[in-house]
C-alpha cells in the first residue's frame, strides 16, 4: 500500500543528492521506444548465483484480508509473493529505478503520448500451460476499470480510454490525455497479468500467473509458499527451488525466527536490534535507500482537521528530530510534509521547513478560537515500525502546545483494512512512486483511490492534469513544484521521516544491487536472489 522513500542518512549512507537513481529515458517529454529486458545490472551477480534451496522470508504486514485478487493488494506480503513471484507485469522496475520490458518486449508512444503500442513477448506460458496473449494483458488491465472499481490501480487505469489488441502479440492503449510517463505506471504492483476468461474478465482465483514461481499454498495472514516455475521466460531465473513468505507481525518474534533459523530474511528490523544482529557472524543487516516515508495522516474533510489552522498547528506541534533520534536512532531524514522524496526527479523545496514550535502551534489554535484541542491518533506496529513510540512522543510534544493527543493502539492484524482510509487521524507507511504524477494520482488528487488525508484542492487537481500532458520540462517542473508547495501548506500529511528499507538476513543469502522503490527488492527478491550454500 502506501509507498517508499529514502533512509537517507543512516550509517554509511550517501546524501540524498548522491543517491538519485538513474532513469534511462525517464521524463524525457517525448514518446520513446523501450527495448526488451536485458538486465545488464545483474550480469556479474548472476554469474555467481547458485541454483537450489529455499528462501524463507519473514514479513510484518500480512493480513487475513489478503487475497489473490490483484486490485486489493496493499501489503508487502502480497506484493512480494504475488506480484513479484507469482506474476509478471508488462514492464518492471530494475534496481537502479530504470524501466525494462517484462511481458512486453518494447513499446512506442505517438507524438503527444496519447497512444501507446506494446509489442509483447512470445512463447510465454501461464503456469497451467496456457499461452500468454495480448487478450490476457487487455483483460488484466480492464479488470481494474469500471464504475465500481476499488482497485489500488484505479488512478492509473482511469487515464485509459480504449484498450485494443492487434493480433496475439500487440496491445494498443489510448489515453484520454497525453502522459509521457505512462509506461512507468504499468509497473504498478496491482497490474499483474492473469489469464483471460472466455467472454471477458480474468481468472485470478486459480492463482495461475506467468511468474518465476507457481503457487503451492496460501493461508491469508499466515503464509504463502511457491515452487520454481521450470518454464519461466527469463533465462537463468529463478535460483531458488521454492520460496516461503511467512507473516510475523511482532518484531521480537521476527528477530527470534531469524536467530533460530526458522527464516532467512526478516523485514523492517527494529533499529534497536541492529547492533545485536551485526555482531552475529552468521547474519547481516542490509539497507536500501528508498522513497519510503512514514506519516501521520489527518483527514481534511473531517472535523477538526477540516480547519487548516488545526492541521498547521499539529505540524508545528511535533518534534520530528526528537522522534528520529529516539525511535529511529538517527536512521532517517526529517520530512517537511511534502510526500515527494528529495531523491525523486522533479522534487522541489517547500519552504518553510516545519520545526517544532509549540508556542506557534498554540497561537494558531487561538486564532482559530480554540484554547485546547483534543484528537485521537490511531496507530499500530503494523502501520510502520516504531509507530506507537513515535505517537507517544508526539503526544508529549503536542501537550506543550495545549493539544491533547489520545493515542489509540489498534490491532496489528487488519490495520490496513479497518483503520487506514477509515479513521480520521492515523499512522501510515508510504512506499512512494517512481513519478510525481503517479504519486499524486494515487493519493492526493480529489479522486485518488488512496486519499488517506481526504485532501481536495481544485488548483492542485488542475495542475495535476496540466503537468501530466506537459511536454515542456521547465513548465512541468514548475507545475509539480507548485503542487508540492500546496501539499506542504494546506495538506493533511505530517511526514515524520524518510527512511530506508532495512532487512536482516543470513550471510548465505546472495543478491546483487537491490531496488528501493518498492520493498523486498522492488518485490523481486524471490526472482533475483539466491543461496550461496547450495
Amino acid at each position: 500500500m502506501r509507498y517508499s522513500k529514502g533512509l537517507l542518512g543512516g550509517p554509511g549512507l550517501s546524501s540524498p543528492r548522491n543517491m538519485a537513481p538513474s532513469r534511462r529515458g525517464f521524463l524525457g517529454g517525448t514518446a520513446m521506444i523501450a527495448v526488451s529486458l536485458v538486465m545488464p545490472a545483474f550480469a556479474g551477480a548472476q554469474e555467481a548465483a547458485k541454483k537450489g534451496g529455499v528462501l524463507r522470508y519473514g514479513m510484518n504486514d500480512g493480513s487475513q484480508q489478503d487475497a489473490l485478487e490483484p486490485g486489493s493488494w496493499n501489503t508487502v506480503m502480497c506484493g512480494a509473493a504475488f506480484n513479484g513471484a507469482l506474476c509478471n507485469n508488462l514492464v518492471e522496475l530494475l534496481p537502479d529505478g530504470s524501466l525494462a520490458g517484462d511481458l512486453a518486449e518494447s513499446w512506442q508512444g505517438n507524438a503527444d503520448s496519447t497512444r501507446w503500442t506494446f509489442t509483447l513477448r512470445t512463447g510465454v506460458k501461464f503456469h497451467d500451460g496456457r499461452a500468454f496473449t495480448a487478450e490476457d494483458a487487455r483483460q488484466s488491465l480492464l479488470h481494474h476499470m469500471g464504475e465500481n472499481s476499488t482497485s489500488g490501480a484505479l488512478a492509473i487505469v482511469s487515464q485509459i480510454s480504449v484498450i485494443e489488441t492487434d493480433g496475439e502479440d500487440r496491445l494498443v492503449i489510448t489515453l484520454s490525455q497525453g502522459n509521457a510517463d505512462f509506461p512507468y505506471l504499468l509497473s504498478d504492483y496491482h497490474l499483474s497479468i492473469f489469464p483471460a476468461r472466455e467472454g471477458g474478465g480474468i481468472d485470478w482465483e486459480s492463482g495461475v500467473g506467468t511468474g518465476a514461481f507457481r503457487l503451492e499454498s496460501f493461508e491469508p495472514g499466515i503464509a504463502v509458499r511457491l515452487v520454481r516455475n521450470p518454464d519461466y521466460h527469463k533465462p537463468g531465473l529463478p535460483h531458488f527451488d521454492a520460496v516461503e513468505f511467512v507473516n510475523i507481525a511482532d518484531s521480537t518474534a521476527r528477530l527470534n525466527a531469524l536467530l533460530t533459523g526458522e527464516v532467512d530474511v526478516i523485514e523492517d528490523v527494529d533499529i534497536r536490534n541492529v547492533t545485536l544482529i551485526e555482531r552475529n557472524p552468521a547474519l547481516k543487516v542490509h539497507r536500501t535507500p528508498s522513497l519510503r516515508h512514514l506519516t501521520f495522516d489527518m483527514n481534511c474533510s473531517v472535523a477538526p482537521f477540516d480547519n487548516p489552522a488545526v492541521r498547521n498547528a499539529l505540524k508545528l506541534a511535533i518534534d520530528r528530530e526528537d522522534i528520529i533520534a529516539k525511535v529511529f536512532l538517527g536512521e532517517g531524514e526529517v520530512g517537511n510534509d511534502n510526500p515527494v522524496a528529495p531523491i525523486m526527479p522533479l522534487w522541489a523545496e517547500t519552504p518553510p521547513q516545519y520545526v517544532y514550535d509549540p508556542e506557534a502551534a498554540r497561537a494558531l489554535l487561538k486564532e482559530a478560537g480554540m484554547e485546547e484541542l483534543k484528537v485521537d491518533l490511531s496507530v499500530s506496529d503494523s502501520a510502520f515500525p516504531g509507530a506507537i513510540e513515535a505517537a507517544v512522543l508526539f503526544r508529549e510534544h503536542a501537550a506543550k502546545a495545549g493539544i491533547v493527543i489520545n493515542v489509540i493502539q489498534e490491532a496489528d492484524d487488519g490495520y490496513w483494512d479497518n483503520v487506514w482510509l477509515k479513521k480520521p487521524f492515523n499512522a501510515s507507511d508510504w512506499y512512494g512512486r517512481v513519478t510525481p504524477d503517479w504519486l499524486f494520482a494515487t493519493s492526493y488528487t480529489s479522486d485518488s483511490p488512496w486519499n488517506n488525508t481526504g485532501f481536495k484542492n481544485a488548483r492542485f487537481d488542475e495542475l495535476h492534469q496540466q503537468a501530466r500532458a506537459e511536454s515542456d520540462q521547465v513548465k512541468r517542473a514548475a507545475e509539480y513544484a507548485e503542487m508540492q508547495q500546496i501539499l506542504h501548506d494546506d495538506g493533511g500529511v505530517i511526514t515524520v521521516a524518510f527512511v530506508s528499507w532495512r532487512l536482516a538476513m543470513t550471510q548465505n543469502i546472495g543478491h546483487g544491487e537491490t531496488g528501493g522503490i518498492l520493498p523486498a527488492d522492488n518485490h523481486r527478491c524471490a526472482e533475483r536472489w539466491w543461496r550461496t550454500d547450495v
